[in-house]
Formats: structure tokens, sequence, C-alpha cells
């Protein structure tokens, strides 16, 4: 394919190629598309540059002083400045151009030039035990409503799915093993455990159901606007554990991902290692795996706290 088209430069042409590779070849959510869409396209913007050969450490080095210096969204009228997290995000995306740039044998900038800012470790969402259980009994009706509510709750919590995970799952899925294959980012595909209460909660649920729609959780009753059910959105389903976490009187925000992160810590806080949480998550890196540590660490605390010997 020509790299040149009248009134679009070789580089936004490179980068909807690139887009492109990253959906199609790599198999990357939707949202990391836009999302890389983004990024690219604010650096390409500020740089004004054309060619591949233009991007440079000089370049590189005056974006990121523009970035610092960005106030965003509710940031505006404190005054505070783009988060290094979020600089961060426009800079993953600007190496993973230059690496298929690279890959492409087009020559620009060497990816590993980009070194990413130093982060303050990330601190988790986190709800107690107790709020967990409270939260996981909220949903307490019999009406079919009730129970896709209950077995959501239920679901999320015994695997750890991500929500677009928990989105793409049918009504014809096989729990009698305790277990089901699920694909998650990227393409790879792993194998989630799921607890007697998350079946039963399940089960309850498809017996209730009349409608035929093949996606596992859709919409019910007011919810719908549509004669058949349709699936149940992201959206939808953070809107469902909000619901519930209000109910149970939980005044943190409790989202899809908090229940993903009390799945994590619940595990390493019973002795699970980090290896195996990291499988059963659907990590790429260990280093992602390694924000929940702060449990083992607490519990090494409580260990020192109470046997180390007190000097009197």
């Amino acid at each position: 394919m020509s790299h040149n088209m009248s009134n679009v430069s070789e580089l936004e042409q490179l980068k909807r190629e690139f887009l492109e590779y990253t959906e199609i070849e790599k198999g990357r959510a939707l949202k990391t598309i836009e999302n890389y869409d983004h990024y690219l396209s604010v650096f390409l913007a500020h740089t004004q540059l054309k060619n591949p050969k233009d991007i440079s450490d000089d370049m590189v080095r005056e974006f990121r002083m523009w970035l610092n210096r960005q106030s965003t969204g509710n940031n505006r009228q404190t005054g505070e400045t783009m988060s290094k997290k979020t600089q961060n995000y426009y800079l993953i995306a600007l190496r993973a151009f230059l690496k298929y740039l690279a890959r492409q044998e087009i020559t620009s900038l060497p990816a590993e030039r980009i070194e990413l800012a130093k982060v303050s470790e990330r601190s988790l969402d986190l709800i107690s035990p107790t709020e967990l259980s409270r939260l996981l009994v909220a949903p307490e009706g019999h009406g079919v409503k009730d129970l896709r509510d209950k077995a959501i709750l239920e679901l999320l919590f015994s695997t750890g799915l991500r929500v677009s995970e928990l989105c793409s799952l049918n009504n014809d899925i096989d729990l009698s093993l305790g277990e089901f294959p699920i694909r998650g980012k990227g393409g790879k595909v792993r194998v989630v455990f799921v607890s007697d209460e998350a079946r039963k909660a399940v089960s309850d649920y498809l017996k209730a159901r009349k409608d035929m729609n093949d996606a596992l959780f859709v919409q019910m009753g007011k919810e719908t606007k549509s004669r058949e059910p349709v699936s149940l959105t992201r959206r939808s389903i953070e809107r469902i554990v909000k619901h519930y976490a209000i109910k149970a009187g939980i005044s943190k925000k409790v989202t899809p991902h908090v229940i993903r992160h009390s799945f994590a810590t619940d595990l390493l806080s019973n002795g699970a290692d980090l290896r195996s949480v990291q499988m059963l998550l659907g990590h790429a890196n260990i280093s992602t795996t390694q924000i929940y540590t702060h449990v083992t660490d607490k519990q090494l605390k409580d260990t020192h706290k109470k046997f180390h010997s007190r000097r009197r």
C-alpha cells in the first residue's frame, strides 16, 4: 500500500495502518484502539510532524514538557496538571507506534529511546471482606432481575472476570465442571473457576429466564425498550454494581473492577502465590499483579508486630 495519499501526511497514513494492525493482527479491544488513536493524534497535532524520520529525542522531550503542563478535566479549576500516569498513556501509545514502524522497516526513532515517567505506587480501590459480603447478598428478591443481578455479582467475585469478559458470556455456558475458558485481553484464553455459590446463582437465574437471547446477561423489564431483551453492556453492569453497593450501605465507589481487586486480594490473603493469581487474572506481566502484594505486606507487618520480641 502506498503511504502517500492526497491531503494525508505520511505519518497520518502510517498511524491508520498501525491502528488497523493493532486491531486485526494483535486482536486488541476497540477501546484500546480508540485510546491509541487519541494519544497519537494529540502527538501529531502538537508536533506537526509529517514524516516518521522527523520523530526525534528533542521532539519527544518537548512533547513531554507540554504534556506535563497540561491541566485536564476536573483539574482546570484547581490548576493541577496532568498526572504522570496519564502522561505515560501517551508515551505507551507512541512507543507501540514506533515498534510498529521498526517492524515495517520504516526509519524513525527507536521505541526504547522513550522512557516512561516514574509514577508513585498504584493505590487500590478496595472494599473490606464485610462490605463484600453485604454486597453479594444485596440482591435478595426472587424475580428474574434479582436472580440475574445476584448471578452477576457472584460470578464477578468467583472468577475475577473483567467486565468486558463478563459481557461476552453466552447462556449455553457449561458450569457443571466448575470452570470454563474465557478469551481475555489480546485474545489470550485462560481458564476461570466458579464457586458453588456462583454456580447456583447462575443456574437459578437461567431457570427463571424465558427469552431466546444468546447472551448470558440481558436487560430485563423496564431496562429494555425492545420486545426481545438485549445484552447488558459494560455500562449497564457498572450501574448494577453501583446500585447494590449503595443498597449494601457501602460509601466507597464500587465498580466491577473493584470486585476483581477483591478476588485477587482474597486469594493472596489466603495464601495463594503471585504467579497463580497472575494466571487467574489473565495478566500478561506479573508486574501488573504485583500491585496486590500490599495485602501480603500487611500480613507481614501484622506478623512482625505479633511475634517480634518486645523490649521491656
